[in-house]
C-alpha cells in the first residue's frame, strides 16, 4: 500500500498544502488537528479518494476513522478496494 499512500500525500502535498512539504504531517497525524484541512478540503480529499482508487464514499464513511490522517486514509482505501490496489502492487515489483 506504499503507492496509495504516497499517492495521498502528493494529493495533500499538492492541493492542500500548495507544495509546502514542511507542513506535511505524519502518516498518524490528524489531518484537521494540524491544520492542513477544513470542511471544504476533506470534500475535495473525498473526490479524489473516488476518482483516483475508483471507490464510493458513503456519508456513513465520513469519519475521522477513515478520513482524518494519512494512515487511516490508506487502510480506508485499502478496505474499500478490498486489497486489489495491494495485490496489483506486488504484481508490479
Amino acid at each position: 500500500m506504499a503507492d496509495v499512500q504516497r499517492t495521498i500525500e502528493g494529493f495533500i502535498l499538492d492541493n492542500l498544502l500548495l507544495g509546502d512539504e514542511t507542513r506535511l504531517p505524519g502518516p498518524s497525524e490528524s489531518l484537521v488537528e494540524s491544520g492542513v484541512i477544513d470542511s471544504t478540503g476533506i470534500l475535495e480529499l473525498i473526490e479524489f479518494l473516488e476518482a483516483e482508487f475508483e471507490i464510493s464514499v458513503d456519508e456513513a464513511e465520513t469519519v475521522p476513522e477513515n478520513l482524518d490522517g494519512v494512515a487511516n486514509l490508506v487502510a480506508y482505501v485499502g478496505r474499500k478496494t478490498g486489497g486489489v490496489l495491494q495485490d496489483r502492487e506486488s504484481l508490479a515489483s
